[in-house]
């Protein structure tokens, strides 16, 4: 067999001696030997290290860290035991200032190499004063380890590996004894663990949701069944913990990598939780999609609304609404605000939280943004400015193609991804506008994930 990798001026398996110049996307550090990048996880910018090239490709290679000989003077030692092994937070080793340095960095990178923006000032990232446990939802994939030992944790890094979590510094610690029970009774009832390879076993997955404001908390057992054998003793045992208000079940029955099923059985207590952003109420159901984050959820909504710049007489589209969060922040701003959403429930959600709130300037369609908005503005309603939060592969482009017809004064992008945000934006500049401005907001300290927020205005 050919050896098209022979040329290259480092050899697999070997070890050499190596400083890191950069941090990429996915938390890794970045340096060359003799001119060929290596891509080393675990090692930070400024470090002097000892690598072994793992694997090898034409223009770039793989090498596993062995040994520091120099650290950075942002190194630190990550709180969590299993950091390293675990794949939720990939940065724990690094401090939580050099964190929010990267992030404007890696907000910054992309919005010049793919937005093809160079003249835009990309704001320091907006950090929290305590980076751990702050998620309100937390979903723990349940397994067997090779042992045939029950197994619940996170899956490690590019993998489908369970690694048993017993303690997890950025979720709120009443998971932890929430876990202990759920596991004891899956264990002291014989209850199989979900195999994901032969679609077979019972338990797939444990969900929490989190009230920030109330600190009520639901339990949610995600199952391939129709029921928990002897769940009443589940449920009596998760009921002693004071916090806990609500317990459901969700179906699943599906050879599928998506996690929750449609189907939800509320076993105890409450169907929902409340919670507030600002002054703004929301209901929140087990299927709901809410910010895992909401102290950071209230400073991006709030800067969401200074980039609107809202007097009170506009109408704003808002694209992606979910269960109306950033719709309902910002309703009594402006003179009607209309919310899209292709869930069905969450669009319920919506029209629940707005009379919650007595709200009633706020309408809400369900349906792809794409469409709904391009639909309407044929029969001529239009926005003067269009708000957009949409998942991680961005904008459809026909609604990027009606937001330029419509010609809003302004455009204000919410993104959880900066790559696809730059490839937008970068269409909406072809289209006439220009980015004034963006915001890192870290959603999500210790992983590698920010959000941001983009102001755009028409350029004439």
């Amino acid at each position: 067999m050919k050896d098209n990798n022979k040329n290259l001026p480092v050899i697999k398996n070997k070890n050499y001696e190596m400083t890191i110049d950069d941090i990429g996307i996915n938390g890794e550090g970045i340096g060359k030997i003799d001119g060929y990048t290596l891509f080393v996880e675990g090692a930070l910018p400024n470090e002097v290290i000892e690598v072994k090239v793992v694997k090898t490709r034409k223009n770039f290679g793989f090498g596993k860290l062995i040994n520091i000989i120099k650290p950075s003077e942002e190194r630190q030692q990550p709180v969590c035991k299993i950091a390293k092994r675990c794949g939720g937070c990939q940065l724990q080793h690094l401090s939580y200032k050099a964190q929010l340095q990267y992030k404007r960095k890696k907000v910054q990178d992309v919005i010049e190499r793919i937005g093809n923006i160079t003249d835009v000032q990309v704001k320091e990232t907006i950090g929290m004063e305590e980076p751990y446990y702050y998620r309100n939802k937390v979903q723990f994939p349940v397994g067997k380890s090779i042992e045939g030992d029950v197994t619940i944790g996170f899956y490690s890094m590019r993998s489908h590996h369970i690694v048993t979590t017993d303690k997890c510094y950025i979720q709120d610690s009443i998971n932890e004894e929430i876990i202990s029970k759920i596991k004891s009774f899956i264990i002291n009832n014989n209850i199989k663990a979900y195999d994901e390879k032969t679609h077979r076993g019972l338990i797939r997955h444990i969900v929490t949701r989190t009230s920030h404001h109330s600190q009520e908390i639901m339990v949610g057992i995600v199952i391939n069944g129709d029921k928990i054998p002897n769940e009443k003793k589940l449920v009596d045992s998760l009921k002693e913990i004071d916090r806990v208000t609500g317990i459901f079940i969700s179906i699943n029955k599906e050879k599928t990598n998506v996690i929750m099923g449609d189907k939800i059985n509320i076993l105890w207590g409450k169907s929902h939780l409340i919670d507030y952003i600002g002054d703004t109420a929301y209901k929140i159901s087990p299927l709901s999609f809410y910010q895992v984050n909401p102290i950071q959820t209230y400073k991006l909504y709030s800067k969401t609304l200074e980039y609107a710049d809202l007097i009170g007489d506009e109408v704003v589209w808002d694209a992606y609404c979910g269960i109306g969060t950033i719709s309902l922040f910002i309703a009594n701003k402006c003179k009607k605000v209309l919310g899209v959403e292709i869930v069905p429930q969450a669009i319920e959600d919506a029209k629940e939280n707005a009379k919650m709130n007595n709200i009633t300037n706020a309408e809400f369609y369900t349906g792809k943004a794409e469409q709904v908005i391009t639909d309407k503005y044929k029969e001529g309603i239009k926005a003067d400015v269009i708000i957009v939060d949409p998942p991680r592969k961005g904008c459809d482009t026909e609604l990027l193609d009606t937001i330029i017809k419509m010609q809003p004064n302004k455009v204000v992008y919410v993104s959880c991804d900066p790559a696809t945000m730059a490839r937008d934006v970068k269409i909406l500049g072809e289209g006439g506008y220009r980015v004034e401005m963006i915001q890192p907001v870290d959603m999500f300290p210790q992983t590698v994930h920010v959000e941001c927020c983009v102001k755009l205005i028409r350029k004439d």
